[in-house]
């Protein structure tokens, strides 16, 4: 999930958001008797921002003045801090906005409400097993999953009809081999097959782990641990061969964030640039005027579960402060905001994919424009992050994956010596937190 700096408490900020913005405008926090419950909400873009705050406006008409609710305006960046600090301040947010990688610790150090007896039985319906599966930890329900993003390759679609290359589908992918063939084909002249951009190369490398079968995070005799067996790492040793061997992908990409990618995927430097399903909006916007584009899945595994079609994602939650004396109401107001019309609404202002079966059902998403239609239909294939629940997994993801694996693609480590510094570094530190 992409994050973006908090928002400043400057005049401008103010204009931008018409509302209450960071966690220290939280008066209520924490769930007083009376006044507005706060909704921490971390919309970003113009479109969600509005669509959040017509929901909010549309909850507090329809009831009393014991139920209002207040639109508190946060951002991603260092919103586990902020939160930290809120909780232990006693003013945290009731109701929270987040993604499920965020909540392992403060479900741990019970921060947040359980929330099985909570959830009504329409909203527990109308969501998938294997998305509650991503806000589950340690016996308990800590957030309603509602917004979930795939990975996905976005094409240079002229390039990609002219290489003569089969156009996959969801329900066709490439499979890797296939990708790596099409990727030679596309790189001509100045023109690379692929840039993978690997500035934050942890959580890609382990979600697509499980298109070949792969995890990367395993559950032995009850408790985590980490393995890079041939399974866990063939996307991982693909992607260097694409670098360094067959030189299908630019090597400069590999210290890129995604947007940084599309001016040369502009340009005709890459063909394909696989990313978050949320930068088809960039794409759209910023696209020069004739150039043509198409989402496209990320490819598939061999013999692997699923079809090799399985991918983890981190989906954005709502959750409940444990402190806050209103949990009933807060719970009915994120039942309001995941009503299937709703949860399609700020789906497409986030340009998201709902995990609502309903929601999935929309008109307004059900189109192939921009690329919509593929990303709904590989939403039964998106399954729990293998690093979600994991106590320790933000200290081994900073201090050895990301360097060990920038080394690695960077041409800098062997495989062996990839494999040492994410098992052995890693089990360490992931014992220290399940003693």
């Amino acid at each position: 999930m992409r994050r973006r700096d908090f928002l400043t408490t400057t005049a401008a900020a103010a204009a931008a958001t018409g509302a209450t913005t960071l966690l220290g405008g939280c008066g209520s926090g924490s769930g007083g008797d009376s006044g507005p419950l706060d909704y921490l909400s971390l919309a970003w873009q113009k479109e969600s921002i509005e669509v959040n705050k017509a929901l909010v406006a549309e909850w507090n008409k329809a009831n009393p003045r014991s139920a209002q609710v207040r639109y508190v305006q946060g951002s991603w960046d260092n919103v586990h801090d902020q939160l930290l600090t809120s909780f232990e301040g006693g003013a945290a947010p009731d109701v929270i906005h987040d993604e499920a990688n965020d909540l392992t610790d403060f479900a741990h150090g019970g921060y947040l409400a359980d929330l099985r007896g909570l959830l009504p039985a329409s909203l527990k319906k109308q969501i998938p097993d294997a998305s509650w599966d991503m806000a589950s930890f340690a016996g308990g329900v800590y957030g309603v999953p509602f917004l979930q993003e795939p990975r996905v390759l976005i094409a240079n679609r002229e390039l990609l009809e002219k290489s003569g290359a089969r156009t996959p589908t969801a329900q066709h992918p490439w499979s890797w081999a296939e990708f790596e063939d099409v990727a030679r084909e596309l790189t001509r002249g100045r023109t690379y097959g692929v840039a993978w951009s690997m500035k934050e190369p942890v959580n890609q490398s382990v979600n697509l782990a499980l298109t070949t079968g792969g995890a990367v995070f395993h559950r032995e005799g009850g408790k985590n641990v980490i393995r890079f067996d041939r399974a866990d790492s063939h996307v991982v040793e693909l992607i260097h061969r694409q670098v360094h061997k067959d030189r299908t992908a630019a090597r400069s990409a590999l210290g890129m964030a995604g947007s940084d990618t599309l001016p040369g995927f502009f340009a005709g430097r890459y063909a394909i640039v696989p990313l978050n399903f949320s930068f088809r909006q960039q794409v759209e916007q910023q696209a020069p005027d004739g150039f043509e584009w198409v989402t496209l899945p990320m490819p598939a595994g061999s013999g692997a579960p699923g079809g090799g079609q399985l991918q983890g994602v981190s989906p954005q939650t709502l959750s409940i402060s444990q402190d806050t004396k209103r949990k009933k109401t807060a719970m009915a107001f994120i039942a309001f905001m995941t009503r299937p019309r709703h949860m399609a609404r700020l789906a497409e202002g986030d340009w998201l994919v709902p995990t609502g079966r309903d929601a999935l059902r929309e008109p307004a998403l059900n189109t192939a424009e921009h690329g919509w239609s593929t990303g709904l239909r590989i939403a039964s294939d998106l399954r729990a992050s293998p690093v979600l629940g994991v106590r320790g997994y933000p200290e081994w993801k900073d201090k050895v994956a990301t360097p060990a694996l920038q080394e690695y693609y960077g041409g800098s480590i062997s495989l062996s010596a990839l494999r040492d510094k994410l098992v052995e570094d890693g089990n360490r530190i992931l014992a220290r937190y399940q003693r």
